[in-house]
């Protein structure tokens, strides 16, 4: 089993569990990721046999390509055929698509010594791009897992990856129906969410001293599609009206002197602050504990990038704060309205605003929803149940003679 991807918090926990599951894989990622999301053994373990394809002598990938009518015959020239004259988003893609081409020719033959069953890809853009053509040229299966940017801001070459995949995993409904909207055949589609851990996060709401300002938290990347700007604009609304509160969001980013700015602007120093650092898996438990509602406002970026299903609100929750977020993609299969928590639109500071100081003021509410909102996490998106699906299609690869 050969898996190609990047370094991630999602990624990281889905090769636990196939480590769990008695999965044998190998990882494989087109370069080495500057970030590290886990300190833990295990995924330390992991990432120390990753193979890496980059940096590769581009002289060497040229050879390997010149080399492919005799190493891969037939399934060479109509992959080839393909990097040229299949559907494609624009021509920068059609271009760099050839150059991944080439880079799949390589990376194929060095598949040659390896005992391989099946590749999937985690990503569906370039590495994507690579995992498609090295599998074909391989002659092995190919399945695939998109989340967000590689759909939307980074799609490439995505009709034909449809196509060719023997299955692909939905992180969401909203993604099986984009699939399908997409000339996705039905049958070939499962649905596994990007679970969690729910063991490593224990329910521990603090009880606000009376009097206290409510605190508000938030974190990730920090990001246009994470909706940072909304939320410190929810928080302008908020102080305007003089209600107590403070908001601490986590995390660091490319927008990280921007929102500051904003912030400043605003007047509000002494009620919002930015961490400006990013935080550890094993630190988000003790995160969490020190807020009393969570919030993450996602938007649908100006680039076109947009989060699919954020890990850090199931987190959040998981950890029992009750949460706050907007109806994009697949966060509705999280957070259910009023059930597991509140939904408002995209960029709609006001409803946003509206919807913190509901929760701070109706405390039954907020113990509801967050009693709610972690047993949906639990029943529905812990990675143990939320994964069988992918394990059930790689445990049929392994079976089927190759």
């Amino acid at each position: 089993m050969t898996i190609r991807g990047t370094a991630d918090a999602w990624v990281g926990n889905e090769l636990r569990i196939l480590k769990k599951a008695d999965v044998p894989f190998r990882l494989h990622a087109l370069y080495r990721s500057e970030q590290n999301y886990f300190e833990a053994g295990t995924v330390a373990d992991i990432a120390a046999g990753t193979q890496f394809l980059r940096p590769v002598n581009p002289l060497l990938v040229l050879l390997f390509t010149l080399a492919g009518p005799v190493l891969f015959g037939g399934r060479f020239f109509a992959a080839l055929w393909n990097a040229f004259t299949g559907k494609r988003e624009s021509l920068r893609v059609r271009i760099v698509g050839l150059w991944h081409f080439c880079l799949g020719c390589y990376w194929a033959a060095q598949l040659r010594k390896e005992d391989v069953s099946h590749i999937h890809s985690q990503w569906i853009h370039s590495a994507g791009t690579v995992a498609m053509f090295g599998a074909w040229l391989a002659g092995k299966p190919f399945s695939f897992t998109g989340h967000a940017a590689d759909l939307f801001r980074e799609r490439a070459a995505l009709y034909d990856k449809i196509q060719r995949a023997d299955f692909i995993i939905c992180i969401s409904e909203f993604h099986r129906q984009f699939y399908v909207e997409n000339g996705a055949d039905p049958a070939k589609m499962r649905v596994a969410y990007c679970g969690i851990d729910t063991s490593v996060f224990t329910p521990k709401r603090r009880v606000r001293p009376e009097g206290e300002p409510v605190h508000i938290l938030s974190s990730g990347r920090l990001v246009e599609k994470k909706g940072f700007a909304v939320l410190i604009e929810a928080c302008r609304i908020m102080q305007a009206a003089n209600y107590p509160f403070r908001c601490t969001i986590g995390g660091s980013g490319p927008d990280e002197a921007e929102l500051r700015l904003q912030v400043a602007e605003a007047g509000l120093d002494e009620f919002v602050h930015l961490t400006g650092e990013a935080i550890k898996q094993e630190d988000i438990p003790d995160f969490m504990y020190t807020g009393d509602i969570y919030c993450l406002p996602c938007v649908w970026a100006k680039d076109n990038d947009v989060d699919g299903l954020p890990q850090m609100l199931m987190e959040a929750m998981a950890c029992g704060l009750p949460a706050v977020s907007t109806r994009l993609v697949g966060i509705p299969d999280l957070v259910i309205d009023a059930e597991t928590g509140l939904l408002v639109e995209p960029e709609d500071a006001g409803a946003l605003a509206d919807a913190l100081m509901r929760l701070s003021e109706d405390d039954a509410l907020a113990q509801l929803l967050a009693h709610n909102g972690r047993k949906r996490v639990v029943d529905v998106f812990d990675i143990d149940v939320c994964l069988e699906p992918l394990l059930a299609e790689y445990h049929t690869a392994l079976e089927t003679p190759s």
